[in-house]
C-alpha cells in the first residue's frame, strides 16, 4: 500500500500568480498543485492537495488525518506566526510535518520570522518557492522510509 501524504495551502495561497509575484512567483496554484502532484506520484505516494482560507478547517483537515495520512507537507501562510491551535493540531496528531513557505520568512519583515509552528513539524522549508514544497516530500519520503 502506497504512503500516504497530505499537502495543506493555508490563506491566500490560493491567490498565487497574482498576489506579490516577486515574492510568491508568477504560477498560479493550479499549476504548482500539478507540479506537486507529478512529484508526488513520482515518489510513489498517493497524496491529497488542499487549499483553505480558514484556521479551523486546516485543523479539521489535520485531526482527519489521524490513520489515514503517513505524512503532512504545511504552508500555514500567515497562521504560521500567531496560530497556536494549528500548532497544537499538529503536536496532537503525532503524524511528521514538514512546515514549507515559497519566501524566506527570515529575510522578511519582523513578524514573520516567528514560527510557531516549527517547533512540533519534523522540519522548515523555506525560500525555494514552489520548489519548497517539492523538497518537504523528498525529505518526507527519507522520513518515511
Amino acid at each position: 500500500m502506497k504512503q500516504r501524504l497530505l499537502i495543506i495551502h493555508g490563506p491566500n495561497i490560493n491567490l498565487t500568480g497574482m498576489r506579490e509575484p516577486g515574492v510568491y512567483g508568477s504560477e498560479s496554484l493550479e499549476q504548482i498543485n500539478e507540479e506537486i502532484a507529478a512529484f508526488c506520484a513520482q515518489k510513489g505516494f498517493a497524496f491529497e492537495i488542499r487549499q483553505s482560507n480558514h484556521e479551523g478547517q486546516i485543523i479539521d483537515w489535520l485531526h482527519g488525518a489521524i490513520g489515514k495520512i503517513d505524512g503532512i507537507v504545511l504552508n500555514a501562510g500567515a497562521y504560521t506566526h500567531y496560530s497556536y491551535a494549528i500548532r497544537d493540531a499538529i503536536a496532537a496528531i503525532r503524524i511528521p510535518c514538514v512546515e514549507v513557505h515559497f519566501s524566506n520568512i527570515q529575510a522578511r519583515d519582523d513578524f514573520r520570522r516567528l514560527s510557531v509552528i516549527a517547533p512540533v513539524c519534523v522540519g522548515s522549508i523555506a525560500g525555494f518557492g514552489k520548489h519548497s514544497y517539492l523538497l518537504a516530500v523528498e525529505a518526507l519520503k527519507k522520513i518515511l522510509a
